[in-house]
């Protein structure tokens, strides 16, 4: 929700950089602090299409809604939100993440991604034997886990069965059972180095020896094959999850499946009754996919049977519900730059990301320069006491003519004190050790990691305009989420009170349209719509109807029965409110006869039944009410000669 509200909130946010401007770039200042043209320009031209107040758009009303904002962002701060530790850390999170993009987008990830995509032409199926051993073991440990699968290789190699070899030997849960088999499966699917290990063997031939983080792998490939194109469908789905439902879901898509056999349109028939709506409207139309991408293999499996377009499944059941399925098109294979940002994120974002993260170093190291200064193992040996074990260390102050040097980044010293306040925050989350040398090792790769990109991130802020406004956006963007959280939202939702008084005064806002208590028939043709017509005005029920109409298995009519507002989707357009059996309709290829047994008067909708629009109502209310406070509270001063300016360059 967070998240969500906060990329929203962003649409009329702005970004102070830390770039040198001028008094006269000055557009206004709030109790002193400047904010400026730059600034506001760039807001302005980025989010003008998203303001839907056409008195806002000009420059005095836009400018009005950048002092509300600006004010929000001063208040949180004095509120001291930007102190609070989840901000701190979405908006670190969020900093690394931006920051990676200007330095990960480098050879080794375009070798990576171009690696990726030519493994991914294809599907292999292999079985595997593990032997687990953790990567802090020790190092008679590993090499015991080593020799043993390297004993069992070399009976494979001379033809014992590797399947039961993996049942009695394998450590992986359930091998027992599965023999290790896995399947099959392409790129990204499994750890990097069991992927390359897999993808470098040949078909029927067992590999060499491969380390992961589980332990060591000894993989048998069993075969090849080509991946599955991506394909392109359309389906109707009628959902069995909807509480409010008068007819059964399988009984719905087996009769829509039969107008479908009778010829009707299968993209009308999407756009009147798939309960997928995003879809529904165009006809049905799903993004392309291949296996395993939509998470629903009945779903996927029934498309896959499908082979020419045009062609149509039978009634399947998925997880969603129930689902006919029309087959599109097969897409030919995609070119590697049409892939290429998908698979650079893909990159960036698994395993292989370590990959990348020790060339980003390198760069880094390159770029400002890095020296090594004194070893850190003997003083943090004696140092650090046996209690780290136990996540409890508390180490000693260490005297200035001790703390020396343990690296160089740029013009920054990095000491041992620097050292043991990371060891005292990481003991906390990093993974158990048994040997405290090999503790001590893994923490200071990391510590030295970590020094390197928060160094890259404070030079590249003060360098890079462009990331130095990105990043303000979002840091600014997280404080506007909290503060009003906290001063709006929250308050709205707790103050029951407040909010019953706010409707009573506004009541009049929250009214039911004129409404219809009616049975709505949907017919194949204008003559069964006739026929309908007929059969209503001899009192024949909904059941009698579809009984005599829907004859031989096939049907010709669909009926459903509520309460309908006047203009709701459901009625056809421009219906007649009146008591009665309707004229015929034409909609979407289908033929509308309305029986309207009642017509209800327009009247005011009860508190529970409208509880959320009105929620959402008294929190811009509250929201006004602030932003005048806030008016009222800090010292706002525009510079008019800077905002003339900016009118005529705008105009």
């Amino acid at each position: 929700m967070r998240k969500f509200l906060t990329v929203c909130l962003l649409a009329f946010l702005s970004a102070t950089t830390v770039f040198a401007q001028s008094k006269k770039d000055e557009l206004l200042t709030i109790d002193g602090s400047p904010v400026y043209v730059k600034e506001f320009n760039r807001v302005y031209k980025k989010n003008l299409d998203l303001v839907q107040d056409e008195s806002q758009k000009d420059v005095d009303g836009y400018l009005e809604l950048f002092i509300d904002y600006k004010l929000k962002v001063a208040e949180a701060r004095a509120q001291g939100l930007d102190q609070d530790q989840s901000y701190v850390r979405e908006l670190s999170q969020y900093r690394d993440q931006l920051s990676r993009q200007y330095l990960a987008k480098d050879q080794i990830t375009d070798e990576l991604s171009k690696e990726a995509y030519e493994r991914g032409k294809e599907e292999i199926n292999a079985s595997h034997i593990l032997i687990l051993v953790d990567f802090d073991a020790m190092p008679q440990d590993t090499l015991a886990a080593y020799n043993k699968l390297k004993k069992i290789r070399e009976r494979a190699l001379k033809g014992e069965d590797f399947t039961e070899l993996a049942k009695k030997y394998s450590e992986e849960p359930n091998a027992s059972v599965s023999g290790g088999d896995l399947g099959y499966f392409s790129v990204f699917q499994m750890v990097y180095p069991f992927e390359t290990e897999a993808y470098n063997t040949k078909t029927g031939e067992i590999s060499n020896i491969v380390r992961t983080q589980f332990g060591y792998h000894l993989i048998k490939v069993n075969d090849r094959r080509e991946r599955a194109p991506k394909i392109e469908v359309s389906h109707i789905m009628i959902s069995d999850k909807r509480k409010e439902r008068n007819f059964d879901p399988q009984e719905r898509i087996q009769e829509i499946y039969k107008l479908l056999e009778q010829g009707e349109s299968f993209e009308s028939l999407a756009k009147q009754y798939s309960d997928d709506r995003g879809s529904g409207n165009k006809g049905g139309e799903l993004k392309p996919f291949t296996r395993g991408d939509l998470k629903a293999p009945e779903f996927e499996a029934a498309a896959y049977k499908l082979k020419s377009p045009g062609e149509l499944s039978k009634p399947v059941k998925s997880e969603f519900g129930w689902h006919i399925i029309k087959l599109r098109n097969i897409i030919p294979e995609e070119s590697y730059e049409s892939q290429k940002e998908a698979l650079d994120k893909k990159v960036e974002g698994g395993d292989r990301s370590k990959v990348v993260y020790h060339a980003v170093n390198k760069k880094i190291k390159d770029k400002y320069g890095f020296k090594e200064g004194v070893d850190y193992l003997p003083f943090f040996d004696n140092y650090v006491s046996k209690d780290v074990f136990n996540r409890r260390w508390e180490g000693e102050e260490i005297k200035p003519e001790d703390d020396k040097v343990l690296f160089t980044i740029g013009d920054k010293d990095l000491k041992y004190s620097d050292f043991a306040t990371y060891i005292s925050y990481r003991q906390k989350s990093t993974r158990a050790f048994k040997d405290k040398t090999l503790l001590l090792n893994s923490l200071y790769e990391e510590f030295v990691n970590v020094s390197l990109t928060d160094y890259f991130k404070d030079k590249l802020e003060d360098e890079n305009e462009a990331y130095a406004a990105v990043l303000d956006e979002y840091r600014n963007g997280l404080l506007i989420f909290d503060v009003m959280n906290k001063n709006i939202w929250q308050k709205a939702k707790t103050d029951t009170v407040g909010l019953k008084k706010f409707y009573d005064k506004t009541k009049s806002n929250y009214t039911w349209k004129q409404r219809l208590d009616a049975e709505i028939y949907s017919a194949t043709s204008k003559k069964v719509a006739q026929e309908i017509q007929a059969m209503l005005k001899n009192n024949k029920s909904i059941d009698e109807i579809k009984s005599e109409i829907n004859k031989n298995e096939e049907v010709k009519v669909l009926a459903s029965t509520g309460t309908f507002e006047v203009d709701a989707d459901d009625l056809p357009k421009n219906i007649t409110a009146k008591k009665g059996v309707s004229d015929i309709y034409e909609s979407n290829d289908s033929y509308i006869v309305v029986n309207v047994k009642d017509i209800l008067a327009p009247s005011i909708r009860p508190l529970d039944e409208v509880k959320g629009k009105v929620l959402s109502d008294y929190q811009n209310h509250l929201e006004q009410e602030w932003n005048k406070t806030l008016r009222a509270k800090y010292n706002v001063q525009v510079n008019k000669k800077a905002l003339k300016r900016i009118k005529k360059e705008l105009k």
